[in-house]
């Protein structure tokens, strides 16, 4: 068969139009989009799983700049370890305080760890990982009255704690109103420290809230006889309603001159507006957050989660 040079330049152009038509057929068009939406969804893919890594560091919502901690371990005198400001701040690296005080980036809390060992603080048994408010930075003798008033709000958690021989669960203490003696009120009764008793206890007890408190054994006393801790009694306790377990709850501490106000859950209420309030009066305190273990038990522990602390005057 002969061609022509028309019959080729014939040829040529229908060739080109059969390519323009296929490649702007539906299927080529869909394949092109297709490959667009492709590419789309696997950016979208991407940018998910990067929110998602973000959204998994998150850090507690805790200043720790008038704190510091007592940890469950011996420094080398031998007295129990602790970290005050500015160092505290640097708590997360750490070495010594990583297995009793670390933030769970997962969670978003501190976690104050603690367990039966050597290392006690003065008139206790028991061990602690607990914060110790510090009005002025690294200094313990500026501290507050109950005139002068106080407040102090956490959002905590129970995350494990072991049980007794009866299966029952260990209690701790996850914050504290604690008395202290001014220096001349030390010298007055000839003690050897600043200690005075603690105001205010709050456990958590076998997954309900308790509170502690004490009674002026005789009401007419007064300086110096109303200084000394065995002037002091305990109180009964009282136990909220609420079932806490192991699920995240709020506690509020409110004190004013005379009164005492703790705070479950914003919803349920405790208050303490009696003479043996107002007889604290005389003296100074400070607040103390965390987990102040109650037992000596072999193998014992506990962890407890903060995810907020807010402490002011």
């Amino acid at each position: 068969m002969k061609f022509s040079l028309v019959n080729i330049y014939k040829f040529r152009g229908v060739l080109l139009i059969l390519v323009v038509l296929v490649f702007n057929t539906p299927y080529a068009l869909s394949q092109s989009q297709q490959n667009d939406e492709s590419k789309q969804t696997e950016a979208k893919k991407e940018r998910g799983k990067r929110k998602k890594r973000k959204k998994k560091v998150r850090l507690p919502e805790i200043d720790l700049s008038h704190w510091k901690v007592t940890l469950p371990v011996t420094n080398d005198k031998g007295k129990p370890y602790e970290i005050s400001p500015p160092e505290i701040l640097d708590f997360a690296s750490n070495e010594v305080a990583k297995p009793y005080m670390y933030i769970d980036s997962t969670k978003g809390a501190i976690v104050f760890h603690a367990m039966p060992t050597e290392s006690k603080t003065k008139n206790t048994k028991y061990t602690r990982s607990e914060l110790r408010e510090q009005m002025v930075p690294g200094e313990n003798n500026v501290n507050w009255t109950f005139k002068d008033g106080g407040y102090m709000k956490g959002k905590i958690q129970m995350d494990e704690v072991s049980r007794d021989s009866d299966g029952k669960y260990h209690r701790v203490i996850i914050m504290q109103i604690h008395g202290r003696l001014t220096n001349e009120q030390r010298d007055l009764i000839g003690e050897d420290d600043n200690n005075a008793p603690p105001i205010l206890k709050i456990y958590w007890d076998k997954g309900k809230i308790r509170v502690k408190t004490k009674l002026l054994k005789n009401l007419n006393a007064q300086i110096p006889e109303i200084l000394h801790e065995d002037a002091w009694d305990n109180d009964e306790g009282f136990n909220f309603e609420q079932e806490v377990g192991f699920r995240k709850f709020t506690l509020e501490v409110k004190v004013s001159d005379g009164k005492m106000v703790i705070i479950l859950n914003g919803n349920e209420y405790k208050v303490y507006e009696n003479i043996h309030m107002r007889k604290w009066g005389v003296f100074e305190n400070y607040f103390k957050a965390g987990n102040y273990f109650q037992t000596r038990d072999k193998g014992a522990y506990a962890k407890v989660r903060f995810y907020e602390l807010e402490v002011s005057h």
